[in-house]
C-alpha cells in the first residue's frame, strides 16, 4: 500500500511540476512580447516627440522656410485658405471655418 501511495505522489508531483513548467513558459512568451511591443512604440513614441519638438518650435520652421524655399512662401489670413474637394471630376473649394473654442 505505501508503495503504491508513494508511486502516485511521485507521478503526482511530475504532473504538477510539468503543468506548472508550461504555465510559466507561457507567461514568459507573452511577457516577452509584450516587452517587445512596448519597446517598439517607446520608439515610435520617442521618434514623434523629436519629431514633434523639432518640427513644431516657430524658429524652426522659419529657419526651414529661409534656407528651402527663401521667399518664395508668403503669409496668408486664415480666411484665405480653402479647401479643395476633388469629387466627380470636378474641383471644389470651400473656405476653412473657423470655430472659437473659448465660446
Amino acid at each position: 500500500m505505501k508503495k503504491i501511495l508513494t508511486i502516485s505522489l511521485i507521478f503526482s508531483l511530475i504532473v504538477i511540476t510539468s503543468f506548472i513548467k508550461n504555465s510559466t513558459k507561457k507567461i514568459d512568451e507573452e511577457l516577452f512580447s509584450l516587452k517587445e511591443n512596448i519597446s517598439d512604440l517607446n520608439l515610435e513614441l520617442n521618434n514623434v516627440k523629436l519629431e514633434f519638438d523639432y518640427l513644431s518650435s516657430p524658429e524652426k520652421l522659419i529657419s526651414y522656410q529661409n534656407l528651402y524655399f527663401e521667399n518664395k512662401l508668403t503669409q496668408k489670413s486664415i480666411n484665405e485658405i480653402e479647401i479643395i474637394d476633388l469629387r466627380k471630376e470636378k474641383i471644389l473649394t470651400n473656405n476653412v471655418k473657423i470655430i472659437d473654442s473659448e465660446k
